[in-house]
């Protein structure tokens, strides 16, 4: 009792809110593609590492030119990373979702073709890159803010700030617009959806785009923190997916919920234990969740998608 005392539960806390920001901002995009489209893209490790390197590529153009700093630079970095995640989901969507839609073991099909590509596109990244890491300037600044006695520096605050703010904003937007309309009625209901004319190919690449733009902030969000590799979005994606299932496939609230658990335990388990055993504590607790509701947190896997 005395330990659990001693241990600062703010650090915690800030980390635990930072982690799940981000990791949700993955599993979100992870439900919403699997509820419209029916497809679970495991090619999400790909475009995670092809939008770090192109918000790498647009602070090497802007620091080229005498830019190395400043809130323009952390726009254009941001922006820079969410258009190459969406471009990523686009070339996706054309060359594993669009081909085999239709075919039979579609979701079978949809994720050996997606990982397929994402081995390509990494694979193609290292013989462009090199193996060598690549690291983004500094975002949110190198402050620190002391919010209720806890402390935290402008990395996370920015992080935090900006995954919540995009993923308020992309929510607002499939309520209100015609285009999130048609993809929020494939959520719902993908034959009905056909049957009223929204077509699949069309709403796949929005979704697409949408979805790789969620995995492009998360990327540049968490290469503050790491770096810039070409097989870096792998364990993001493994832990996307784990939250996802956790929080139920479709869900975007169980997404969320899933998210904050497995952010907490992540953050928690470091400051114990060590960051070695992080993913043994985080498949425990996912194992834990699934014994007790197979179908996720808030699991919505409907008759048409089991079929």
């Amino acid at each position: 009792m005395g330990y659990l005392l001693e241990i600062n539960w703010g650090f915690v806390i800030a980390n635990a809110v930072l982690l799940a920001s981000i990791y949700g901002t993955l599993a979100i995009g992870l439900s919403i593609t699997w509820s419209s489209l029916g497809l679970i893209n495991m090619a999400y490790g790909f475009i995670f590492a092809f939008a770090g390197y192109g918000a790498w590529e647009m602070a090497q153009f802007l620091a080229g030119h005498g830019m190395k700093s400043g809130p323009i630079v952390s726009v254009l970095v941001i922006s820079a990373g969410i258009l190459a995640g969406a471009i990523g989901g686009v070339i996706t969507c054309a060359v594993a979702f669009i081909p085999i839609h239709d075919k039979p073991n579609f979701v079978v099909r949809g994720m050996i073709a997606t990982l397929a590509l994402s081995l390509i596109g990494n694979q193609t990244l290292m013989w462009w890159y090199g193996a060598r890491n690549k690291a983004l300037p500094p975002l949110f600044g190198n402050g620190k803010i002391d919010f209720a006695g806890v402390v935290m520096t402008s990395d996370k605050v920015g992080a935090i700030v900006a995954s919540v703010s995009l993923l308020t904003a992309v929510l607002l937007w499939m309520r209100s617009s015609r285009r999130g309309l048609e993809i929020r009625a494939m959520m719902m209901n993908p034959a009905a959806a056909a049957i009223v004319g929204i077509g699949i190919r069309r709403t796949g690449f929005s979704v697409m785009a949408l979805t790789g733009g969620l995995a492009g902030l998360a990327s540049v969000l968490l290469s503050q923190v790491y770096y810039i590799a070409p097989f870096a979005g792998i364990t993001p994606m493994v832990k996307g997916l784990s939250v996802a299932l956790c929080g139920g496939l479709g869900s975007v609230t169980g997404a969320v919920i899933a998210a904050v658990l497995l952010g907490f335990n992540e953050a928690l388990t470091s400051v114990i234990a060590g960051g070695q055993y992080v993913l043994m504590t985080q498949f425990g607790l996912i194992i834990l969740i699934l014994l007790w509701r197979p179908r996720g947190i808030a699991g919505i896997l409907d008759k048409a998608r089991e079929a």
